[in-house]
């Protein structure tokens, strides 16, 4: 059984019904697919991306590349250039995925940048793969890190670790003479909570980069359902089965192991081999699962627990092509928009202090340059979010929010957010046909992995990665509880659509008790059927679900 059905727990289904298990996938949402998801909400002839829109981490990843969703319908598209960041000197930098062009880009702004940039791409040609393998897989990973230490200290050891662990700031002071390479790769660094001057936010923003270098940041064809509908006939034609609109109040545990799951409308569900939960580690323990059945220092440690930024978005239905002043960001699928490296460090000290930005930093997508059949033709169907606090202290817009995010609040956000778009696209907002503002509750409501709008099951700061996400000590999907596996953002390697926490769970469902054969089972699911019928049991101390 599989609470949720988001990219991850969906990779994870597609893993085990694969291996000839049995899989229901229960999801509390009316439709399939979590973050994943496409509507035409804003306007009848524009599709919308609710959430992710473009997937970077989704093609380069080995868990969803095994299973061969272009047979099911999958179908990528790219836009003529992969990034541009504009800046207010006339310049704009763009990433496009031909090396040398991204390189002749940089050069522009600053003498030997290119080359520079070139270096960071030949290091990527060297690490990059065993980097993803590492990456992708359960924590420790020790086939693919033997191969990785090996390459690294071919490619310059503990220089080359001391770069990575760099505050993309000071990378950007090292290896550049001018703006546009700094400002690619801090912007990528800022898609997660990261300061110019994190630690290792070097490496986010390079990792993104030259994903997008050798990959591009391509987006499913007709929008991204279309990722989610893939993976649902994928499953399917395995056997699998989705239920929608079906909410997991509790997992009912029994001598120390998860026997099945107990829906809000009071239907008790068995589970035979094992249940993984798509769900954030905070909603599952405490939450799904009782303290009772937890070791005490989960509790303090889920208390330290830390979420990452809330999200703040505005999708747009444009009667024509966004007017930028710098021709060259026409033809990329993101743009970026901070004016410098000090704009980027007053927006997140901002966010550090509580308040709301004033010129929020925002990622904007345009949809239709992306692929062309998301709008009619000569239109676009674009969007742009930006991070804000979860507990706002102040307003450094001095308009007086204060983070209840009615109408009104979230009206003012959205004119901030398009204002940092007609600074640099004068005109921009003539062509307004059509919006929608989704603020940090809109989004929860349609997601409830979304915590606050948090997009990423938790934050990416090194203090909460690898064996310390989502607590020191983990870093693997297992759970205290037998048979139960985290198979959200929430376990390592984290956010991102990419599918790996799923598959990882999967395999170690795989590997554990789960494959026990029915017989030995026997008397646990004896018992859950008696608990659920009146026997007593595991209550949550609030309701959970995905």
């Amino acid at each position: 059984m599989v609470i949720g059905a988001g990219p991850n727990g969906l990779v994870a289904a597609n893993v085990l019904a694969d291996a000839g298990w049995r899989v229901l996938v229960l999801e509390t949402q009316p439709a399939p697919g979590g973050a994943v998801r496409s509507d035409r909400g804003v306007h009848p002839d524009y599709v919308s991306d609710l959430f992710s829109s473009f997937h970077p981490l989704a093609v380069a990843s080995p868990a969803l590349g095994a299973l061969g969703l272009e047979q099911y319908g999958l179908r990528w598209s790219h836009a003529p250039a992969v990034l541009a960041h504009p800046l207010p000197d006339g310049s704009c930098p763009v990433l496009h995925r031909d090396a040398e062009r991204t390189a002749e880009s940089l050069e522009e702004t600053g003498a030997g940048d290119g080359e520079a940039y070139l270096r960071l791409v030949g290091l990527w040609d060297r690490l990059g793969p065993e980097l993803i393998q590492a990456l992708f897989t359960p924590f420790p990973p020790v086939r693919s890190a033997a191969v990785l230490a090996a390459r690294l200290r071919g490619a310059g050891g503990l220089r080359l670790m001391r770069t990575l662990l760099l505050p993309v700031r000071r990378l950007g002071e090292e290896e550049f003479t001018g703006s546009g390479g700094p400002m690619l790769l801090a912007g990528c660094a800022l898609h997660a909570d990261f300061q110019p001057e994190s630690p290792a936010s070097s490496a986010f923003g390079w990792l993104l980069a030259m994903i997008g270098q050798r990959h591009g940041w391509p987006v499913p064809e007709g929008g991204a359902q279309a990722l989610t509908d893939a993976l649902v006939r994928r499953l399917e034609a395995k056997g699998g089965t989705v239920r929608c609109g079906t909410e997991v109040r509790r997992v009912v545990v029994r001598e120390g192991r998860a026997l099945g799951v107990l829906t809000a409308d009071g239907e008790p569900v068995r589970a035979r081999r094992a249940v993984l939960a798509d769900v954030p580690a905070p909603a599952l323990y405490g939450g799904l699962v009782g303290w009772e059945h937890l070791p005490a220092r989960l509790r303090d440690d889920m208390r330290r627990f830390q979420w990452d930024h809330a999200t703040f978005k505005v999708d747009w239905a444009l009667s024509g092509p966004i007017p930028w002043a710098s021709p060259a960001a026409a033809g990329a699928g993101t743009v970026h928009l901070a004016d410098g490296m000090d704009h980027l460090t007053r927006h997140t000290a901002q966010l550090a202090t509580g308040h709301l930005p004033d010129r929020p930093f925002s990622l904007l997508g345009q949809m239709t340059t992306a692929d062309p059949g998301r709008s009619p033709a000569g239109t676009e169907s674009a969007w742009a979010y930006t991070h804000v606090p979860h507990q706002v202290r102040g307003d450094a817009g001095g308009e007086g929010l204060d983070g209840d995010w009615g109408p009104a609040a979230a009206e003012t956000m959205a004119r901030r957010v398009e204002a940092e778009v007609e600074r640099r696209a004068p005109g921009f907002r003539d062509r307004i046909a059509a919006r929608r503002i989704l603020a940090p509750p809109d989004l929860q409501r349609r997601d409830q992995n979304l915590w606050h709008g948090a997009v990423n099951g938790g934050t990416a700061g090194i203090h909460q990665q690898l064996f310390l996400r989502p607590v020191p000590g983990s870093g693997r999907p297992e759970t205290p509880v037998g048979g139960l596996y985290l198979a959200s953002a929430s376990a390592h390697p984290g956010g991102g659509v990419h599918g790996a926490c799923g598959a990882n769970a999967a395999r170690a469902a795989l590997r554990g008790r789960g494959g026990v054969v029915r017989q030995a089972l026997a008397p646990a699911l004896s018992a859950l059927q008696r608990s659920l019928t009146g026997g007593g049991g595991a209550t949550g101390s609030r309701p959970g679900g995905t």
